[in-house]
This record gives structure tokens, C-alpha cells and sequence, in this order.
């Protein structure tokens, strides 16, 4: 019998393997240290607030536009502020500037200065009485700051203090409260010292003064007003702030602090008035009492004498 030849171009197939029996097993792979392994497992990461930096890590400033208000420039400043308030001069003729550019300098137009605080007077409120400042131009208002107060940080308490060294010609910050804007009164404060230093222009230069030890403690004839250092809480945080206070120490209230005191006022005129009406009705009370004794006591007398043959209404 002849025999089928096999058809070479198509081999018999093979079925594929299976992945256990191509994939690497647990014997062919290596193993780590298990000391080493156990230890990683162990190893808890830390919380963020334990590794990321802080507040005190990070600056609150950036170079090439020092003395960014932070948050208690923002609460000193507006505080400030809102206690400024001169008995010689109208609101509307008093300009208070916070952290806003003061340009100095006419012939070098985009020279200027940006005090934290700072207070003008005999000028409007609003520029040509219609509109907010943008800036404070002093060529074209009518005069210079009476009192510029700098809250000192870190970046720029060596300037505020005329003590940083000049690598320009642009003039310090000092130079220009001092020698060009020639502003009377400079006012400096450390709040983390609670440090208050007070600068008036003598002549040409200006001289530091010595401190009252009561409030208030730096007094401005000009404003008929005084600054001192005030303990106390203001927007929810306790702490030493600076006030404007009277001649005799007493501090000027701020918006809130007057609408407190005015509803205790009229609270306490209320109560009085109760008081007062209460007492009115108990003397009415008191009255009505007497006048019923008094009845009484004459019902008993006219009985008396009907009993004695006597009519008590008769002459």
C-alpha cells in the first residue's frame, strides 16, 4: 500500500504554555531583607505641618518690592486710622494714606516712597474733592505729610531706621522724609518688641525725642492729638497696638467702640429711666396706702361715734 506524504508547510500545532508555566515564580525572583522590609513598614511618614516650612520660614516680603503689608500692618494701619480723628481739622480736610506710593521728586517723576502710614492736613480727602487717590503726587497737592508712621519688619527696618547702606543714588527712605519732604514728625514702631521711637524734625535734621511714660506718650500739637501704646483687643486679637488718644490720655474710640458706647449710654439711660418710673409707682403705691389707712382709720372713728349717738356728719 503506498503511503500519504506528510504536508510539510503546515506542522501539526502545539497548544501555548500557560503563564505558570512561563512567568518567573517566587523562586526565581529575588528577595529583599526582610529586617530592611519590615522596617520600612514600621516607618510612619511625617504630618505636612512637621516638614513644610512656616510662616517664620518664609519670607513675607519679596526682594525688589520690600515691606509688603502683612496682616498686622493691615490691623496696625487701619487702626490708626480709624482713631485719628483731630478736633482742629474736619474729616474731609484730613487725608490718611495707607501703604500707598508718595512721590517726591518732580524732576525725577517715577521716584517715590511707600510709608505705611501717613497723615496730611489742609488737604481734601478726595483729590479735587470727587475722587480717590491713587497716589499721593506732592506736586500737586497742597502740602506735605504732617505725620509718617513706619511699622518696622525685617526687610526694612535698617531703612526706615536711615541705617541701610545706599548702593544708588536714589535717595533712602530717611533722606527723603527728612531732607526733601522735610515731613515734621516720624514715628517708628517694632511690634515685636513693642518698641516706639519718635523722630521730629529739628532744623534739618531730625532728632529723636524722649517718650512720655503715661499717655499719651508722643503728642502733635498740629492734630491737638497724641499716640500711645495700647493694650487691648482690636478685630478679635489681644495684643499692644498704637492709638491716637487725647491731651489726657483718654483713647479715641474707633467707629465700633463709639456705637458700643453710645447704645451702653443709652441702655444705662433706659435703666434709669425704669429706675426712675419704678420708684415713681412705688411713692404712687406708697400714696395709695396711706390714703386707705387713712380711710380706714377715719371709718372706725365715724363708727365710734355712731355707737356713742353721734352723727359723724353733722357739724
Amino acid at each position: 500500500m503506498a503511503t500519504q506524504p506528510q504536508n510539510l508547510s503546515n506542522p501539526p500545532s502545539t497548544p501555548p504554555l500557560s503563564p505558570e508555566e512561563t512567568l518567573p515564580t517566587r523562586y526565581d525572583l529575588p528577595s529583599e531583607d526582610l529586617q530592611e522590609l519590615e522596617s520600612s513598614l514600621e516607618e510612619t511618614p511625617l504630618p505636612p505641618k512637621e516638614t513644610l516650612p512656616t510662616m517664620y520660614d518664609l519670607p513675607s516680603e519679596y526682594p525688589g518690592d520690600p515691606g509688603l503689608p502683612d496682616e498686622f500692618h493691615l490691623h496696625q494701619s487701619h487702626f490708626l486710622r480709624q482713631t485719628c480723628r483731630s478736633p482742629l481739622h474736619p474729616p474731609n480736610w484730613m487725608f490718611i494714606a495707607i501703604d500707598i506710593n508718595l512721590y517726591y521728586d518732580a524732576r525725577n517723576t517715577l521716584r517715590y516712597k511707600r510709608p505705611d502710614w501717613f497723615v496730611a492736613v489742609g488737604v481734601p480727602r478726595l483729590w479735587n474733592g470727587t475722587d480717590m487717590r491713587y497716589s499721593y503726587v506732592t506736586w500737586h497737592e497742597s502740602s506735605n505729610p504732617l505725620v509718617v508712621v513706619e511699622l518696622l519688619s525685617p526687610g526694612t527696618a535698617k531703612e526706615d531706621l536711615g541705617e541701610a547702606e545706599q548702593k544708588e543714588e536714589i535717595p533712602s527712605k530717611w533722606e527723603v522724609y527728612e531732607q526733601i519732604l522735610r515731613i515734621p514728625y516720624y514715628i517708628v514702631y517694632d511690634r515685636r518688641t513693642s518698641e516706639l521711637r519718635f523722630f521730629r524734625l529739628v532744623g534739618a535734621r531730625y532728632q529723636e525725642q524722649p517718650l512720655n511714660i503715661n499717655p499719651p506718650q508722643i503728642w502733635i500739637p498740629e492734630l491737638a492729638l497724641g499716640l500711645g501704646l495700647w493694650q487691648g483687643d482690636y478685630e478679635g486679637i489681644s495684643r499692644v497696638w498704637l492709638r491716637w488718644c487725647d491731651e489726657e490720655g483718654n483713647w479715641i474710640p474707633t467707629d465700633a467702640e463709639a456705637e458700643s458706647q453710645r447704645a451702653e449710654a443709652e441702655s444705662q439711660r433706659a435703666e434709669a429711666e425704669s429706675q426712675r418710673a419704678e420708684a415713681e409707682s412705688q411713692r404712687a403705691e406708697a400714696e395709695s396706702q396711706r390714703a386707705e389707712v387713712e380711710r380706714q382709720r377715719a371709718e372706725r372713728l365715724a363708727e365710734r361715734l355712731r355707737q356713742l349717738g353721734i352723727d359723724p356728719e353733722e357739724d
